[in-house]
């Protein structure tokens, strides 16, 4: 199957935010290994906050409040590695670190340092599945690729806080109601809703969508489900949809265009 690179579109580098929930960060640090691995620069970071990245997923943490201190410190790091995680602080109550505001982001890119600026740009508490605030996703307007991420696992459970974050706003969106089972349509149209999980997506960002978690050959018929009815109601400007498992190989299934 394609790589993740073939299956985004991923060419002549620029900003990739994901969205969504089921696997954005294991999404995010799988990207950056396959471009990095082929000798380009790429730097991970997040406009919300993520858990310190394990070894085998970023190796150089820079922990800077501007864009000026991680180039600085950057610098001295891309001539021995090409994957760099920057951020802007410990948030030691949490364990967790804390992003930098997505014009940081817009600035970072204009450097020319990172071919790759790969931005976690949604939180999902670890659910597989998530509807926004108002106040989410919190997008760099430079992204190029905006990638909605769902775990496929998520269909055929109850909405409710164990597998869906911000339930309440999924129902109003989707029509399920609390209790019911989550389904295919419901997913699709969480999707493209105007205020569903690519709601602010930038104007001259692709939009693609990564179907995760599909760990059996149910979970790709539920991929493939969702895919048909995302292809059915036009997809609401999306370029690609993607099944796949960011965490094994191949992770990348299979994939379905969009006129």
């Amino acid at each position: 199957m394609a790589s993740l690179r073939e299956s985004l579109m991923l060419q002549n580098g620029g900003v990739v935010s994901l969205v969504g929930a089921g696997g954005k960060t294991s999404l995010l640090f799988r990207i950056a290994r396959e471009l990095s691995a082929n000798g380009e620069t790429v730097l991970t970071t997040t406009t919300t906050k993520i858990f310190p990245p394990e070894k085998n997923q970023s190796q150089h943490v820079i922990i800077a409040e501007t864009a000026e201190e991680v180039i600085r410190s950057a610098k001295e790091l891309l001539g021995r590695h090409r994957h760099i995680t920057a951020v802007s602080r410990k948030l030691s109550s949490e364990n967790k670190l804390g992003g930098f505001p997505p014009e940081t982001i817009d600035v970072l890119l204009t450097t020319g340092v990172f071919k790759w600026i790969l931005v976690e740009a949604d939180g999902a508490a670890g659910r597989p599945l998530k509807a926004p605030a108002d106040y989410e996703p919190i997008i760099p307007q430079s992204s190029k690729w905006l990638v909605a991420v769902v775990g496929l696992n998520v269909i055929g459970k109850p909405l409710g806080i164990n597998w869906v974050f911000r339930p309440d706003i999924y129902s109003e969106i989707t029509g399920i109601k609390p209790g019911e089972e989550v389904t295919a349509l419901s997913v699709a149209n969480a999707i493209t809703h105007e205020r569903g999980i690519m709601k602010g997506c930038p104007k001259n960002a692709g939009r693609y969508v990564f179907l995760n978690q599909a760990d059996s050959n149910g979970d790709i018929h539920k991929g493939a489900s969702v895919a048909m009815l995302l292809k059915e109601n036009g997809g609401v400007g999306l370029k690609r949809i993607i099944i796949g498992r960011a965490l094994y190989d191949p992770p990348v299934i299979k994939y379905y265009d969009l006129p």
